[in-house]
């Protein structure tokens, strides 16, 4: 398990630096013969997965199409014999999950300047608002909460619950807030970035804060399937990995690229693992997505005083040895809202500010800003494609706190100016895109899925206090209990409309084929999904 870097938990999932233990898969004996093991099966197809399944007398618990695969319950002793039949790519154990919080000192007041920072209440005077635009969050359920009042307009719960409007940790109602709070409970005090932004709740974890790799598969799914249904176009992953597998073959990366080729802006948080070089996570690591480090900005509007966080993740990528993160925004010292009752809650109430609010720090907060600037300017230009919006984003940011593009991208987010840029340019030109045939093994890394919150003994003690989450950790299923076909979901054309239900799609994916004819012509990650660590932030 990765040591503790300057007191900043590495977190996966969402919110609070997530540890994840891997659990072996147990080895079979005469007395165990009869004991089932918990897997993911990844097939060269959905159905290869469920037939290999039945024959070892297995049942499957979720399919997992977007990996060609299936979670599934097998007896111990036919695991061996189960990764050895044709068409089988890879079994991957299941592994409970918990989260250890980290607490660091605040470096200064918190505060809620951050719109300011990046220019973004210079937009709403013109009615630049987010009204019209709504972001998917990736997260821990979003709490009904009084800024957030009638603009959570939809949601699925892959947590193993059945309400993603209740947020048992906290990390998901904090990140909705600083996208699109409305300030009401404070009198526009501590508003987001797009105050007429709608939400989509898709929630993949908890009240320990901790998920797997199958749960973000199944809500990538999930965003893209009903894109229409809500006019979702943005989607927030404050979560990541530290996967070292190339993303040319990563499913993680895979997923989040044909979201984007869906229509769909993706911002990912760089890690809270940093400072140092290749401390990106996974799926931040991917070319075409807007990977989002954070600065402090000292509490203060205007930007000569602004430095990095230290936890914030560096590049290059580790595998690839790619130029990340793209920008940063801030993420020291903000405020948001308060998930009242949630895991973080309870665990920080010094951590309250008023009755509906809360303060935090994390890559995941700056990752929130930046999902919410980016419902700004597709407010402004609903025309703007993904690569358009990321090509405003990095070439109007602001001068960075340090100038070195492995440390703070293209520099200082700038919402007012890339609104008003007037330029159409697009970004990953030429950008090969992931085959997703490599492992979710490798792309779960050294801890599998965690979250991303802060660093402290506290967080040790939160882990303790809350109970284990069991996640599912198989190589085929997806959370919503469907068989992951890799060829289908590969050489098939996404559908818009059945993306979820069934196979991967009955019709044309985003209206013509995915790519001109089969999804970069090989199976959506012949392997299964890397439970993968969440970042987030650092609950102070």
């Amino acid at each position: 398990m990765r040591a503790k870097r300057n007191l900043i938990a590495a977190v996966v999932f969402l919110l609070a630096g997530a540890w994840i233990a891997p659990v072996p898969i147990p080895s079979a004996s005469a007395s165990d013969a009869t004991a089932t093991t918990a897997v993911i099966v990844q097939g060269t197809t959905e159905a290869a997965a469920h037939a290999a399944v039945a024959a070892h007398h297995g049942t499957v618990t979720q399919d997992l199409w977007i990996i060609n695969g299936v979670a599934a319950d097998v007896p111990a002793g036919e695991v061996p014999a189960l990764e050895a039949e044709p068409g089988i790519l890879h079994v991957t154990t299941d592994v409970a999950v918990h989260v250890q919080d980290a607490n660091p000192s605040p470096l200064h007041a918190a505060t809620a300047i951050y719109p300011k920072v990046v220019g973004a209440d210079r937009l709403w005077p013109e009615g630049i608002d987010g009204d019209g635009v709504t972001v998917a969050v990736l997260d821990t359920g979003i709490a009904n909460v009084a800024d957030l009042s009638g603009r959570v307009v939809g949601g699925v719960d892959f947590s193993g619950g059945n309400n993603p409007y209740n947020d048992e940790f906290g990390h998901g109602t904090f990140v909705a807030g600083l996208i699109a709070g409305n300030g009401s409970s404070s009198g526009g005090q501590y508003k987001g970035i797009a105050p007429k932004a709608k939400l989509v709740s898709v929630k993949i974890a908890g009240a320990d804060g901790s998920s797997d790799v199958s749960h973000v598969l199944a809500g990538m799914q999930w965003i893209v399937s009903y894109r229409d249904t809500y006019g979702i176009r943005v989607a927030n992953l404050s979560l990541g990995t530290d996967s070292t597998q190339t993303y040319h073959l990563s499913p993680l990366n895979a997923a989040v690229e044909r979201a984007w080729d869906a229509g769909i802006v993706i911002a990912v948080s760089s890690s809270n693992n940093g400072p140092g070089p290749g401390t990106v996570s996974k799926p931040a690591d991917d070319p075409l997505v807007v990977t989002v480090g954070a600065l402090d900005d000292k509490g203060t509007p205007g930007r000569g005083d602004d430095v990095m966080a230290g936890f914030s993740g560096e590049g290059p990528t580790t595998a690839d040895g790619l130029t990340k993160p793209d920008l940063v925004a801030p993420g020291r010292s903000v405020i948001s809202l308060r998930a009242p009752g949630s895991a973080i809650d309870a665990a920080y109430p010094a951590s309250r500010v008023g009755s509906a609010y809360f303060k935090g720090s994390g890559t995941s907060f700056s990752t929130g800003v930046t999902s919410g600037v980016a419902a700004l300017l597709l407010d402004r230009e609903p025309g703007l494609t993904p690569d358009q919006v990321k090509a405003r984003l990095l070439n109007t940011a602001g001068v960075g706190p340090v100038g070195n593009p492995n440390v703070d991208g293209h520099g200082s987010l700038d919402a007012y100016a890339a609104a008003h840029a007037g330029t159409f340019d697009s970004a990953n030109v030429g950008v090969a895109r992931s085959l997703g045939t490599g492992s979710i093994d490798l792309d779960r890394g050294s801890l599998h899925v965690q979250i991303q919150t802060g660093s402290s003994v506290l967080n040790i003690l939160l882990g303790l206090l809350l109970p284990v989450y069991q996640v599912l950790y198989g190589n085929n299923l997806t959370a919503q209990n469907k068989a992951f076909d890799s060829v289908e979901y590969m050489t098939t054309n996404w559908s818009g409309a059945r993306w979820y239900d069934s196979q991967w799609g009955g019709a044309r994916w985003y209206g013509a084929r995915w790519y001109g004819a089969r999804w970069y012509g090989a199976r959506w990650y012949d392997a299964s999904w890397y439970g993968a660590r969440w970042y987030g932030i650092a609950w102070e």
